[in-house]
C-alpha cells in the first residue's frame, strides 16, 4: 500500500503546472473532444507507469537496500528540483493529424519519457518491491493531475496559485529527498 500512496501523491504533486498539463490544455482546446483527450491521457499515464514500474522491478533485485533507498532519494530530489524551474510550453503538436486520442496518447507518452514522475515510479517500484502498486499509484496520480485541465481548460491555471504550489512542493520534495538520502548514506 505504501507504493501505491507514495507514487500517487508524488506523481500528483510532480505534475502541478508541468509540461503535461500545458500540452493537454493545448490539445483539449484544439480538438474540443474531451472524451478522446481524456482517454489518451489515461492510456499514456498507464503506459508510462507500466514501463517505469517494470524497469524498477527489474533494477530492484540488482541493488542493495541502501542503493534502492538512495535511488528513491535521488528521484525525489530530481522531481523537487524540477518543480523549482519555470516550465516552457511544449510543442502543441499542431502538425499531427492523427486524431485527438492518438495525438494525446503519443504526445504525452513521449513527453513523459525521462520525466520526474517516471523516475519516481521506477524508484518506488525498486525500493518497495511492489511494481504493480507503484505503477497503479503513478498512473492515478498523473491522471488526477492532468484530467482536470481537460475539464476546466485554462480556468484551472487562473484559479490556483500554480507557481506558489510548484515552489512549495519542490522545496518539500527536496527536503524529503535529502532526508531519505542521508538515511541511505547512514547519516540519520
Amino acid at each position: 500500500m505504501d507504493a501505491l500512496l507514495l507514487a500517487l501523491v508524488g506523481c500528483l504533486i510532480g505534475e502541478i503546472g508541468d509540461k503535461n498539463q500545458l500540452l493537454v490544455l493545448a490539445l483539449a482546446t484544439r480538438f474540443d473532444r474531451d472524451g478522446a483527450v481524456i482517454a489518451g491521457v489515461v492510456a499514456a499515464a498507464v503506459a508510462n507507469a507500466a514501463l517505469s514500474a517494470t524497469v524498477g522491478a527489474f533494477l530492484g533485485p540488482m541493488l542493495s537496500s541502501d542503493a534502492r533507498l538512495l535511488f528513491l532519494a535521488l528521484a525525489t530530489i530530481f522531481m523537487g528540483s524540477g518543480l523549482l524551474w519555470r516550465v516552457k510550453a511544449p510543442d502543441p503538436l499542431a502538425g499531427w493529424r492523427i486524431g485527438a486520442f492518438l495525438t494525446t496518447f503519443l504526445g504525452l507518452f513521449i513527453l513523459g519519457l525521462g520525466d520526474g514522475p517516471q523516475f519516481l515510479i521506477m524508484a518506488i517500484a525498486a525500493r518497495t518491491g511492489d511494481p504493480v502498486l507503484a505503477g497503479i499509484g503513478g498512473a492515478i496520480g498523473v491522471t488526477a493531475a492532468v484530467v482536470p485541465v481537460v475539464l476546466l481548460r485554462g480556468s484551472l491555471f487562473t484559479a490556483l496559485p500554480v507557481r506558489a504550489l510548484r515552489l512549495a512542493s519542490g522545496l518539500v520534495l527536496l527536503l524529503i529527498g535529502a532526508g531519505v538520502g542521508l538515511s541511505a548514506l547512514g547519516r540519520l
